[in-house]
């Protein structure tokens, strides 16, 4: 306990220290959204900006929760149990619960969480900065009193930056979690923004069901969110930044490299200086394409956790679909899989913003409800609050939106949550182009090649609901397709009228 000690010590300092983040968190905000401007503006002159109009779709509200009083609530951790009870880690390290509208405080002590969840056996498994921990209530009288290490084979180097994100569970048992890089380090290796001191910063890593870690996969940047998906597939977030052209959203996979180069200092066979002078042609080749890409202000900037809609239709009619938070635009939006040549690929799209704070942690509980876990961190947020904690729920209404898209051999099959206005289906009712994004160590990038693209066709399908619309295709490239002019049969247009399409690759065979 002599650690926990030090780490409450250390956490109760930082705590004194961080009270400069939330009293000048609207001086920070001002600060933070002129910066983001004056960068986007560098990129691209007419740079697409973030929606100004509220969208939600029908049917859908946002209830706040009134977080425990005089608590600098910032949510960091979220999961919930079997019975509907939610548990919260938050970024100063307390974990409480929530059940039947009433706080309670389980563990308190821990280094800046990132991540909980609620173990089968009951215990909490929780995402600390120098481990993963696991805490017990032995007693069973609603307080931890066990504080076990799983696993802390990283180096922490007490860096403000080294975050420790998860951890999440595939089908076999095994836990996986995500070491972010290090920023302003002396010591570290950097070719760009962030770098890496050694002891696996930029790393995934695996804990399988005997206890051994396992360094998983490298190249991360600031990887702040993973999830499984229900098939047990583990897949994760990384925020826009140098290497990282904009946010992501990848397929996890054992021993691959996905795109940032300073964390090839723990792989064998790399050194600082032959890393230094491998080429840009070398290091994207050897890269993971991203499963989506996420464009930057338009939809995220900081994504979170991606969450599976496993309700089985209380939700309403997304079930399967991925939620993902974002921190900076205070949103949540969606992502389509889709899978084409045996691997996946897929499209982004807003579901609804004005959310109070920072969206860092989404989460489906039993009920059908999306509990979205929240922080500005003093990095601002769109949101006017600097922590908090929302839910989203449904009331039956069935919404206008799009529902889902696909890729076809001549464009995409777009299909709708309600039946369409047949008058509405037109080609003037779409609009479309396509760009891609430049890999390098910049900061981030603009749209590269920005195209209009034609669109030569749309038929709407016997079903009412799903339109074919033919367009010229280009693997590589993000296709962004508007479709502001299609309306219901109740005369209701979307809330959001844009969706973007990863498109890596084009089908193959016959389909």
């Amino acid at each position: 306990m002599s650690l926990l000690r030090q780490l409450y010590s250390t956490h109760k300092n930082e705590k004194a220290t961080n009270e400069i983040d939330d009293m000048n968190f609207r001086f920070r905000k001002i600060v933070f959204s002129l910066a983001s401007a004056s960068l986007i503006t560098s990129f691209h002159v007419g740079a697409a900006q973030a929606p100004k109009h509220q969208y939600k779709p029908d049917g859908y509200s946002i209830v706040t929760i009134e977080t425990p009083k005089d608590e600098r609530f910032h949510v960091t951790g979220l999961d919930s149990d079997s019975k509907g009870v939610i548990w919260v880690a938050t970024r100063f390290g307390d974990v409480w619960y929530y059940k039947n509208d009433t706080w309670f405080k389980f563990a308190q002590g821990l280094h800046e969480p990132t991540g909980l969840l609620v173990n089968d056996d009951g215990s909490l498994l929780v995402s600390q900065k120098p481990e993963l921990t696991r805490i017990i209530d032995s007693d069973k009288d609603g307080v931890a009193d066990i504080y076990e290490t799983v696993v802390d084979d990283w180096t922490f180097n007490d860096n403000y930056h080294e975050f420790n994100f998860g951890p999440v569970k595939d089908q076999q048992g095994n836990l996986y979690g995500t070491l972010n890089l290090s920023h302003n380090n002396p010591d570290a290796f950097t070719m760009g923004a962030m770098g890496s001191p050694g002891g696996y910063r930029g790393f995934a890593y695996q804990v399988t069901t005997e206890g051994e870690f396992v360094p998983y996969a490298w190249g991360l940047r600031s990887p702040a969110g993973l999830g499984t998906s229900p098939k047990g597939e583990i897949f994760y977030t990384d925020n826009q930044g140098d290497w990282v052209p904009t946010s992501k959203m990848h397929l996890l996979q054992q021993n691959k490299f996905y795109g940032h180069p300073v964390s090839l200092v723990d792989v064998e066979g790399y050194t600082r200086e032959s890393i230094k002078q491998m080429s840009l042609e070398q290091l994207e080749k050897m890269s993971e394409t991203p499963v989506v890409w996420i464009p930057h202000v338009e939809v995220a900037n900081s994504p979170g956790n991606p969450e599976w809609d496993t309700t089985e239709g209380k939700f309403g009619p997304f079930s399967g679909q991925i939620f993902i938070g974002d921190q900076t635009q205070s949103n949540v939006f969606r992502v389509l899989l889709d899978k084409v040549n045996g691997q996946y690929q897929g499209a982004v799209i807003n579901f609804m913003n004005k959310f109070q704070s920072g969206n860092v942690r989404a989460e489906f509980d039993v009920n059908g409800q999306l509990w979205i876990g929240q922080t500005a961190r003093g990095w601002g947020a769109q949101g006017g609050k600097p922590f908090g904690l929302q839910k989203v729920v449904w009331d039956g209404t069935t919404p206008f939106e799009l529902h889902d898209i696909k890729l076809t051999k001549t464009g995409f099959r777009i299909a709708f949550t309600d039946t369409l206005s047949a008058k509405s289906v037109t080609q003037e009712s779409f609009a479309a182009q396509s760009w891609h994004y430049h890999y390098s160590s910049n900061y981030g990038s603009p749209k590269m090649e920005l195209t209009t693209l034609p669109i030569s066709n749309v038929i709407l399908l016997d079903d009412g609901k799903t339109i074919d619309v033919t367009l010229p295709l280009t693997p590589g490239k993000v296709v962004q397709i508007d479709f502001a002019g299609l309306k219901d049969e109740k005369g209701r247009s979307t809330s959001v009228d844009k969706v973007y399409y990863t498109l890596n690759q084009l089908l193959e065979g016959e389909q």
